[in-house]
This record gives structure tokens, C-alpha cells and sequence, in this order.
């Protein structure tokens, strides 16, 4: 079973956690969502999507919450189709993410989202009240409801620049990565997700019939379909964060290393759509974000670690990333902490 099409067992057991409580049998459950309990305390054990998706219907069926019982106030059963109805009659994106949003700010007690707009960068950030942060899992399931309506209302992947999540880190990280982004940081001061503002832009054009279809395969759909490919292009980009940008094989070596010919390696890439080009530079693109949280690097330390010659080489390819020069991504960064 392929990590594309499977879920870790170790998901299955957070969505237990708050929805059934620890003496109450779930071997029933189980069964009917096609899971094998007797895995259930296997770290190591996957089941397949489509599994963990019929579980998720059970569990919000018996709570009457789409949420897992998350929230104290949760999402009813039907507030998904009410939230994808509201949002897909909006004429953009950005305007369909501010009617989700505002829903679920509604429905919500403990999480308050808000989409902020920063030049050509967009954010969605979740507003709480509470100064303990939840549970990874409440987040994650969270994300997974914005992002997977996002992308079917834009028809395409929105690509995620990063997440960052106020709860400490989980043991189980490597499926939240493969949904949403390698760019996952934990313990900040509040939780986002960062895009590309323009993604806000593309108009909707969904049909009720596209809403049936969409409703009717959820969430199997949002766990697989929207995910980054859990294949040869995801196994290269974590080699690539593995070493310096300087250090980065050329076609021939890469092809060597996996055992394939330069040619089959460009045709199984550009099956998934990517290049080995576009990988180099979606990983430098994740690293610069990410080592422009640190304030203690300066753009010359950056420039040199992702392999520039300078520092104008650096904004300027930052500025053809983001459409922003890296100064302002990091006042952004910075502004927020200061702000909490």
C-alpha cells in the first residue's frame, strides 16, 4: 500500500481519541469502516484512504460534528455542504476562502479564522482564545477542510509555502507533510497557513452537480486527490533537503543514484508534472522561507546557503518566487511574533 493512497494508524487513533471515549469498544467501529482494530496500537500500520474517510463518516454521523467533537460547538452534519454551497457562489477564490472562513468563524467557538492579505502573499490565520494550543490532529483536520475545499473550488492544488502550528510537534509527521507541505513548523506563536496571494485570484466556476460529486466522494477525495505526490518527486526533494544547495547532483548523477537513465528520470518526473529543475526550486524556495524566520541569519548567509553568487542574486529570485523582495517576507514573519 502506497503512502499516496494510505493513511498512518496513528491518525485513526487521533480521531478516536476525542470522539469516543477511552472504555468505549471501537472494534465495531472499526470494522465497519473496513480497519482492523487488532492494528490499532501498531505504529507502523497504514490503512488505506478510503478507509479512513468511511471512519470519518461514522464518527460524524454518531457525533452529529464533522469536526470530531473539536470544538465545543463543532460542525453539525451538513455544514460542509452548506460551507462549499456558500463559498462556490462567490466569484474568486479569495472571496470564496473569506465566506468559508467567516462559516467557520461562526460555527467555531475556540478557532477564529481569518484570511489576511500582505502584498503578494496571502495567510490564513486561526485566531484563539485559549492560550493552550490544541491538539496537532485538531489542527491538521482543520487545514485539511480549507485546503481540500480550496483546491476543489480552484480546481488545482493551492501550494502551501508553509505552515506553522502554535502545539508542539507530533511524532507522526511524515502524512501531514505529504498532505499539506515539508514546510511544517511547530511551537510559534499562532497558527497559518501561507500561499501565494495570486492563487486568490482564479475565479469559480462549480456547478451543483460538481458539488454532489465533490460531497459525495469527501473526504476521500481532499486525503488523496489535493495531496503533494508521495512518489519519485517527493523521495528527490527529500534527498535535496538533505544536502547544501551547493552539493545538489547534476541529471546524470541523480539518475545514477536512483538507478535510472537521465531520460527515464525526466519522463516518470514529468508524469507527475514536475522537472528536476522545478524541484531544485521549490526546495530552495521552502528553505529560503524557512531560514527567514531566523533573525539571527542575515540575506548574505541565506543567499550563500541556498548557492546564490550574492545577495542581488538571492532578491532577485526571491522577488520572481513571491513577487515580494525577502525583506518584506520576513517583516511579516517578525510583525506577527511581535504582535503575540
Amino acid at each position: 500500500m502506497s503512502e499516496k493512497d494510505s493513511i498512518s494508524m496513528q491518525l485513526v487513533r487521533e480521531a478516536l481519541l476525542q470522539s469516543c471515549p477511552a472504555a468505549q469498544p471501537v472494534a465495531a467501529l472499526l470494522g465497519r469502516a473496513g480497519i482492523d482494530a487488532s492494528q490499532l496500537e501498531q505504529p507502523d500500520a497504514r490503512v488505506p484512504a478510503s478507509a479512513y474517510a468511511r471512519l470519518w463518516r461514522l464518527l460524524a454521523r454518531r457525533c452529529n460534528d464533522e469536526f470530531f467533537g473539536m470544538d465545543p460547538r463543532g460542525m453539525r452534519s451538513g455544514s460542509l455542504a452548506f460551507l462549499c454551497q456558500s463559498a462556490m457562489a462567490q466569484p474568486t477564490l479569495g472571496a470564496g476562502l473569506d465566506s468559508a472562513l467567516t462559516f467557520l468563524g461562526l460555527m467555531f467557538e475556540d478557532l477564529q479564522p481569518a484570511l489576511v492579505r500582505q502584498q503578494s502573499l496571502a495567510e490564513i490565520v486561526i485566531g484563539e482564545p485559549r492560550e493552550q494550543p490544541r491538539r496537532a490532529f485538531t489542527y491538521f483536520t482543520f487545514w485539511m477542510i480549507v485546503h481540500g475545499v480550496a483546491c476543489w473550488l480552484a480546481g488545482r492544488r493551492i501550494p502551501i509555502l508553509a505552515i506553522e502550528l502554535r502545539c508542539a510537534e507530533p511524532p507522526f509527521c511524515d502524512d501531514y507533510r505529504v498532505m499539506f507541505s515539508e514546510n511544517l513548523q511547530f511551537n510559534r506563536p499562532r497558527t497559518r497557513m501561507i500561499i501565494a496571494a495570486d492563487h486568490l485570484d482564479v475565479p469559480l466556476k462549480r456547478s451543483p452537480e460538481e458539488l454532489q460529486r465533490f460531497l459525495a466522494e469527501a473526504p476521500g477525495n481532499i486525503l488523496v486527490k489535493y495531496r503533494d505526490p508521495a512518489s519519485l518527486a517527493r523521495r528527490i526533494r527529500q534527498d535535496l533537503r538533505q544536502m547544501t544547495p551547493d552539493l545538489w547532483p547534476e541529471t546524470d548523477s541523480l539518475a545514477r543514484h536512483l538507478c535510472l537513465s537521465a531520460s527515464t528520470l525526466r519522463r516518470r518526473l514529468a508524469e507527475e508534472g514536475q522537472t528536476y529543475q522545478g524541484l531544485k526550486d521549490s526546495v530552495r524556495r521552502e528553505l529560503a522561507i524557512t531560514w527567514l524566520a531566523d533573525v539571527d541569519l542575515s540575506f548574505a548567509d541565506i543567499a550563500e546557503r541556498l548557492g546564490f553568487a550574492d545577495s542581488s542574486s538571492f532578491y532577485k529570485a526571491f522577488r520572481k518566487w513571491f513577487g515580494c523582495n525577502p525583506g518584506h517576507y520576513r517583516t511579516l514573519i517578525v510583525q506577527r511574533e511581535a504582535e503575540d
